[in-house]
């Protein structure tokens, strides 16, 4: 990497001397899973996705200065009091935040958010984003080549960790998603896209259909996590690291959920008193699927709450996700 580039401290989960998102993570092995369990289909529609993050932040004018200059995230007033949405000019709201002003940032320790993943269409929107941040010596925790994709990562003023990556073409990993790794990231190579390194903050903005591409969560224990995401919300178990990390999804995807175990085995939610992720909301693509959802949570005994959008639950971590029925987008690419 660029000496311009700093690479800042993060995380300590979050940055390893390959350039990985975890000390460990490197040296993870895949669990064997039954051909019966790769069998198994997710039980929440092919197309459901991610569809935005709500952050508490201490200071909400710097957040809305921060995500501006380093992403060219635009705000947008949404209907609830008191929270703004951020989205790609020409785009759709990604992160929301809401202020909750002189708390503590969030430390890392706590159940809740790991990163929010932003997608760029193209491996050029990702060189571009690199090279301003070099130019302007954004301090970054880490950066990484996932065989599936190629991504940076970095924290916003509060401790939230987010991933800037861009998905290699779908029939380049397509059924390969046991390869997903941890490998140092092709720098070279990807400035290589560019016809020059000098980027304005214009050209570096994030592009329209930037989307929400997976959400990381800390969990305090992998099997309970599990046994929520897969047997009660729905998802497919696509990759499972023992006890301390696994990853799910629909429609064949990489992961449109991560859950780990690195700093929050065995921990519990962040308190009032500090910034944490307030919720994370997904798309599905017909009311159906809600309908499924409230059962499947019915039968487990977990509680489902009504939402302005749609319906509410909680993991075990306690983490509220909230599912919304939505025309969405595919993750398929060519």
């Amino acid at each position: 990497m660029p000496d311009t580039v700093r690479q800042g401290p993060g995380r300590g989960s979050e940055l390893s001397s390959n350039g990985g998102i975890s000390p460990r993570h490197d040296e993870l092995r895949p669990v064997p899973m039954t051909s019966s369990a790769r069998a198994t289909p997710s039980l929440l529609p092919d197309a459901t996705r991610v569809r935005s993050v709500r952050l508490g932040v201490s200071d909400i004018e710097r957040s809305l200065a921060w995500y501006d200059r380093w992403f060219g995230l635009a705000a947008h007033a949404l209907d609830e009091q008191g929270v703004l949405g951020l989205a790609p000019i020409g785009g759709d709201v990604v992160v929301e935040l809401t202020e909750h002003r002189g708390a503590e940032p969030f430390d890392g320790r706590h159940t809740g958010l790991f990163h929010f993943a932003l997608c760029v269409p193209e491996r050029a929107d990702l060189a571009r984003w690199l090279a301003h941040a070099a130019q302007q010596q954004l301090a970054l925790s880490g950066a990484a080549d996932h065989f599936v994709s190629e991504a940076i990562y970095l924290t916003d003023p509060d401790g939230h960790g987010i991933e800037i990556y861009w998905d290699r073409p779908r029939r380049a990993w397509e059924g390969r998603v046991a390869e997903m790794t941890t490998a140092p990231l092709d720098i070279n190579g990807l400035f290589g896209e560019l016809e020059t390194l000098a980027i304005s903050s214009g050209a570096a903005r994030v592009p329209p259909a930037t989307h929400l591409g997976h959400v990381h969560l800390q969990v305090s224990d992998i099997a309970d996590a599990i046994t929520f995401f897969r047997d009660v919300v729905g998802f497919e178990l696509v990759l499972e690291f023992g006890a301390q990390a696994a990853f799910f999804s629909t429609g064949g995807y990489h992961h449109h959920v991560g859950a780990n175990t690195w700093a929050s085995r065995g921990a519990r939610p962040a308190p009032d008193t500090m910034v944490h992720l307030e919720n994370a909301t997904f798309s599905l693509p017909d009311p159906a699927g809600l309908d499924g959802l409230r059962a499947r949570a019915a039968a487990a005994g977990i509680p489902v709450a009504e939402h302005p959008v749609g319906i509410a639950v909680r993991d075990p971590s306690g983490t509220t996700l909230v599912f919304r029925a939505d025309e969405v987008v595919s993750d398929a690419a060519d």
